[in-house]
């Protein structure tokens, strides 16, 4: 039904209609060829305005080139999802098929290819992986019907997969000291900076000297973990002895001339001498063999500053902001497995407030050892 609208002080009648997830909309002069219009569209044929010719391995490109804008971690999850699914087929051997064609059109794949095609990740790689994958294919379908006119009914939407979580190793603090001590130079004050600040990987490998306020005793990261890939950054208090260890590195760094805080050296990259970090593979690993603890990662560091600040007695908002997560329930999943020891307190408090009645108690035992 066409609405009344004011625009450029004239009335004027805006006819609308959506169908199969599209929207279109139109001005006219009167009510009645507002009517007409709706009418006209309501009949005529969309789906021949429809980006319909794609192809599957077009809309996979064309989603990819989108998605440069993220990390090069997110990019590369992305762009895996769609190589599995291209790859998944049926049979084994020379009487293997591939369940979808690239070079058909998107109008072809069907609910029932996709969780065929996504049943292979399950059974090859397990329910998490294949519901990853799901999770990148239908946004990846939702940016198509928005940017390419792909149909509305989303095929990717298929029933997720049966999922075995298992929880995150956090190395306990004295485990952290252990591989902490083996590190020299550099090394020693970046693993101090993750500790303290609960920074991921690659806030500290593209933090400057700019980022660092001694003055005011702030730090800056920069983060791309949002929605939209966009390179946001906090400002964070940076304790004293954060300050002190990195002036410390500022006075004594190899490369005074770099941008970055931390960058390459010739034990680890002769060819990027002076350049910031894209990755320190066993970096850790190899610390926590010299210490002689259990492995852990970066990220496992990000958990621990969690949990001591949570044993601090911390609120989870005060958590929320070191970590800078928008949500609390993504900094809850953080403290999800410290939640015994809260639970432990309770239920030691239940005892003892039970423990004042030791003569009910002890007639509870007799009277089952009796029985």
């Amino acid at each position: 039904m066409p609405s009344k609208i004011t625009k450029d002080g004239r009335i004027r009648w805006k006819g609308r209609v959506q169908k199969q997830g599209r929207i279109k909309q139109k001005l006219f002069d009167t009510k009645a060829e507002a009517l007409d219009w709706e009418a006209i569209e309501r009949k005529a044929d969309w789906e021949a305005e429809t980006g319909t010719a794609y192809s599957l391995k077009e809309w996979a490109e064309r989603y990819l080139d989108y998605a440069t804008k993220y990390d090069r971690k997110t990019y590369n999850v992305k762009r895996k999802a769609f190589q599995d699914f291209f790859a998944a087929t049926v049979g084994k051997g020379k009487t293997a098929q591939p369940i979808v064609n690239p070079l058909a059109p998107v109008t072809s794949l069907t609910p029932g290819k996709m969780l065929a095609a996504l049943t292979v990740q399950f059974e090859n790689r397990g329910g998490n992986a294949a519901n990853k994958d799901r999770k990148n294919l239908v946004a990846a379908w939702h940016w198509g019907m928005k940017y390419l006119g792909m149909p509305a009914s989303n095929p990717c939407q298929v029933e997720k997969f049966p999922e075995q979580r298992h929880p995150r190793y956090v190395p306990s603090e004295e485990d952290f000291w252990e591989a902490y001590a083996q590190a020299k130079g550099q090394d020693r004050i970046m693993l101090l900076a993750y500790l303290h600040l609960g920074a991921r990987r690659s806030e500290l490998f593209r933090l400057t000297w700019e980022d660092v306020d001694f003055e005011n005793a702030r730090i800056r990261l920069y983060t791309r973990k949002r929605k939209d890939g966009s390179l946001e950054y906090d400002w964070l208090p940076m304790a004293a002895d954060l300050a002190d260890a990195l002036r410390w590195w500022k006075e004594n760094c190899s490369f005074k001339e770099a941008a970055h805080v931390f960058v390459c050296e010739s034990r680890f990259c002769p060819e990027r001498l002076g350049e910031p970090f894209r990755f320190r593979i066993r970096f850790v690993d190899r610390l926590c063999e010299q210490a002689g603890v259990k492995a852990f990662g970066f990220h496992a560091i990000r958990h621990l500053t969690a949990s001591i600040l949570y044993k601090m007695g911390q609120p989870v908002s005060v958590i929320q902001a070191v970590l800078r997560h928008k949500s609390p329930n993504t900094t809850a999943s953080y403290l999800k497995s410290l939640g015994l020891e809260e639970t432990r307190g309770a239920l030691e408090g239940l005892a003892a407030r039970f423990a004042g009645n030791a003569y009910v108690l002890s007639q509870t035992v007799s009277a089952t050892v009796s029985e």
